[in-house]
């Protein structure tokens, strides 16, 4: 064993993994509940419904964008304080009977919070990831959120059965408050380079995204749009080929992929490089969504599952990485901001623009195009990173 290794377990890296799991936790178990409750307390039409869940993201976005520029400004941690307080407080507003448009405000409210909060927890577990362990940490890192992803919509979808709508409220708003006062055990050190006004003077784009983020970005961007099919559509597409209640498994395979390869794939990060996993990570992913187009029986259904958790579970952690690495700490919040735009521009707008696909191609013929498109991207990836990849490791 390396007793010079960097620790990385540290109580502050494990509160603030805790708080990004927790606020997730909270996304993802309402993402399967919320559009029910539209329809069931307020009427809403089916476009309606999907407007109340997708609003979220869109306020997401907003959140992320000014967060990455005012972070280090106003201070990480406080920051993080902020956007928890404030989630908390529109968490409770779920309790409040307006309307729709009410509850559409709200939910554009709670996913501004939600971008302000995870940023700064993403910004601050990239700052106190120690350097040589920077893709392992933040590998374990995002592994909060894609645990989630797997006990969120279980939660939810358990609740919604057995419980009514208030108790769910009710549970999301004590993991709000749980975030919240978990905060306070949180130790954030402070940056010592002090920012100069002409950086953050006016409109510039580099005041609201990170420049040297943005190749890494893009990458992001694609393969989360592929994903987001799997996301959006996977119940639907159980449904047409007779396997809903192999589907309930389906992101739990997924999970425990990533679970079980991310330490591996973290320090092979941190020693060899982003290519070592990025392009194995697009021919598995890729050959995930092949498969899934074609299958037909609840073996070949997980098993996409599990490759398409290890390509783009991988894939997801190890562009944060990237984006992180390539950039100064003082600017650590814009790249971090920078990431999560793309990967929620990806996520979000992309069932919106598959849609108008779908009644042209089916699920089946979908998942064969978003498969070829996944392989294809190494090409721009080799062109925006991967042949740097070298240059970068040598300079570290």
């Amino acid at each position: 064993m390396d007793i010079t290794k960097p620790k990385l377990w540290t109580k502050d890296f494990i509160v603030v993994s805790s708080i990004n799991f927790l606020l997730t936790l909270v996304f993802y178990l309402l993402v399967v509940t919320i559009a029910v409750y539209a329809v069931d307390e307020f009427d809403a039409s089916t476009s309606q419904a999907g407007l109340v869940t997708g609003i979220f993201i869109i306020g997401t976005l907003v959140g992320r964008i000014f967060t990455g520029r005012v972070i280090d400004s106003i201070g990480r941690k406080k920051v993080l304080f902020i956007g928890i307080a404030l989630f908390t407080l529109t968490t409770s507003l779920y309790f409040v009977n307006l309307g729709l448009t009410f509850l559409l405000i709200n939910r554009f409210l709670h996913g501004l919070t939600l971008g302000i909060a995870s940023t700064a927890a993403g910004t601050i577990a990239a700052q106190i990831i120690p350097m040589k362990r920077k893709g392992e940490g933040i590998g374990y890192f995002s592994l909060s959120a894609t645990l989630s992803t797997a006990i969120g919509p279980f939660i939810g979808i358990f609740m919604s059965q057995h419980t009514s709508f208030q108790i769910i409220f009710g549970f999301c708003l004590a993991l709000g408050i749980i975030s919240l006062l978990t905060t306070f055990f949180l130790n954030v050190p402070v940056i010592e380079k002090v920012i100069k006004k002409e950086e953050t003077k006016g409109f510039k784009l580099s005041n609201f995204v990170e420049p040297k983020a943005l190749p890494i970005a893009f990458i992001t961007l694609t393969v989360a749009f592929c994903y987001s099919s799997v996301l959006s559509f996977i119940n639907f597409y159980a449904i047409e080929i007779d396997l809903v209640e192999t589907a309930s498994f389906f992101f739990i395979v997924y999970a425990v992929s990533i679970l079980i390869s991310r330490p591996v794939t973290g320090r092979l990060l941190d020693i060899k490089g982003a290519n070592y996993i990025m392009y194995p990570a697009f021919i598995i992913f890729g050959v995930g969504m092949l498969l899934l187009s074609v299958a037909n029986n609840s073996f070949t259904f997980l098993l996409a599952g599990v490759l398409i958790g290890l390509g783009f579970g991988n894939m997801q952690s190890t562009t944060q990485a990237v984006a992180v690495k390539l950039t100064s700490p003082h600017r650590m919040g814009l790249a971090t901001s920078t990431f999560f735009i793309f990967l929620d521009a990806g996520l979000g707008f992309g069932p919106y623009l598959l849609g108008f696909i779908i009644p042209f191609t089916g699920y089946s013929l979908l998942y064969v195009i978003l498969g070829a498109l996944v392989l294809f991207t190494i090409v721009p990836y080799f062109l925006l990173h991967g042949r740097k990849e070298k240059a970068n490791l040598a300079t570290e």
